[in-house]
């Protein structure tokens, strides 16, 4: 007979939301804020206590947090370096903000960017400004962020960590672990509280940075470019009293990436519960790779790499050619069981849109990584018996 554990579906991932989390958004809709209000600069307050930022700038979503740090760059028709293996998003903002991408290949066994796949990409971009880099963290597992800070020092171009995948993950410097978001190897760090992610305010993203001035430009940018502070005022809107109630102007033309306390209640909410997320999130992982291990070397984890993550997504590297399947049907399979799956990601140098803006680009770490990557499911109300499930299900599709 078969369980209730045993039939629950298991996606890839999936946000956890408890009986506090929806006290905390009730509250906000009893309330007299819906958006705009205290709940915002709370949130802020907060992730800058959890990740040792100076300055946090909290925004509609991931995305927005990417194109509102490249926008205080001022630098349209500049390039920037992405690494292929990244959601479409990280290119797409370089996009946004007027700039043109060159695509850094990545390590074949752990999707990540390296120092050597970023000097490749800087030779490859000879002869073009360089503005920035966009190092991706992927799977909550880090870029080696103190080698890609010297290279970006070395060729005077500004880093921005798109850590969409690594809230509450820790990276080796100076002899510590250090959090990421802390900026202290990057000149700004942008996160993602999309659902799936290791925390949720259901769509939401933040950008962390040291440099006052970025952040507080930011935080014009995100509301249309309007300044309502009178010291900054420079067409009047000021009398004896200081600035005139009604009045504010237009510095600029911004966004509307505003963020409502809504979500920045669930936010904080959920951040309560950060270090147990990551315990939870990190058992799974530990019971994956020993139920995995009889499988190598046809299935194994991607290469794990110096730090301490608080995983994302488990990602496997499969090799498909010798299983005799396709990664679609064992996709397939796996769904017949029960059991979710994705791929991430797809190499961004190979999408229509920027084939036919740059050429075909010849990135072979990529291409491997991608030919073999498969995430299985991970969040934070997963078991260990799950994780076994999933891996004995993955063993009965491999050998059948």
């Amino acid at each position: 007979m078969v369980s209730d554990a045993q039939s629950r579906f298991l996606p890839y991932g999936r946000q956890t939301i408890e009986d506090d989390d929806v006290a905390a958004v009730a509250a906000v809709l009893r309330g007299d804020w819906l958006t705009t209000g205290p709940a915002i600069e709370a949130f802020e307050s907060a992730v800058g206590v959890a990740v040792g930022a100076r300055h946090v700038v909290v925004c509609a979503n991931g995305t927005a947090a990417l194109h509102l740090a490249l926008e205080t760059l001022d630098a349209p028709g500049s390039t920037v370096i992405v690494p292929s293996v990244t959601f479409v998003a990280t290119a797409n903002a370089a996009r946004h903000a007027g700039m043109e991408v060159v695509f850094a290949d990545v390590d074949p066994n752990s999707g990540l960017m390296t120092a050597a796949t970023l000097e490749k990409a800087l030779d490859r971009a000879k002869g073009r400004v360089v503005s920035a880099v966009l190092p991706v963290d992927l799977g909550g597992q880090t870029t080696d962020k103190t080698a890609i800070a010297e290279i970006a020092l070395r060729h005077r171009i500004t880093v921005v960590d798109d850590s969409s995948h690594a809230f509450g993950s820790r990276y080796p410097a100076d002899g510590e672990l250090i959090p990421v978001g802390s900026a202290r190897h990057a000149d700004m760090v942008a996160f993602s509280f999309h659902a799936v992610k290791n925390i949720t305010m259901a769509e939401g993203g933040a950008v962390c940075t040291s440099n006052a001035v970025r952040a507080e430009r930011m935080r014009r940018l995100r509301h249309h470019g309007i300044e309502r502070d009178g010291a900054r005022f420079t067409a009047g809107g000021i009398d004896d009293r200081g600035a005139l109630p009604w009045y504010y102007e237009l510095l600029e033309a911004g966004f509307n990436y505003r963020v409502t306390d809504l979500q920045c209640a669930l936010g904080l909410s959920q951040l309560a519960k950060l270090n147990r997320f990551r315990e939870q999130r990190n058992a799974v992982v530990r019971s994956y790779d020993a139920a995995l291990a009889p499988l190598a070397p046809l299935v194994r984890p991607v290469t794990r790499v110096a730090g301490a993550p608080f995983w994302h997504l488990y990602a496997v590297l499969i090799d498909f050619a010798q299983t005799g399947m396709t990664r679609a049907n064992v996709m397939r399979a796996l769904r017949e069981r029960g059991i979710g799956s994705q791929v991430h990601y797809i190499p961004v140098h190979t999408q229509p849109y920027y084939v036919e803006r740059y050429g075909r680009t010849s990135l072979a770490g990529a291409d491997a990584y991608y030919e073999r990557t498969l995430s299985l499911p991970l969040f934070s109300s997963m078991t260990s018996d799950d994780a076994e499930r999933v891996a004995s299900a993955l063993r009965d599709v491999l050998a059948a």
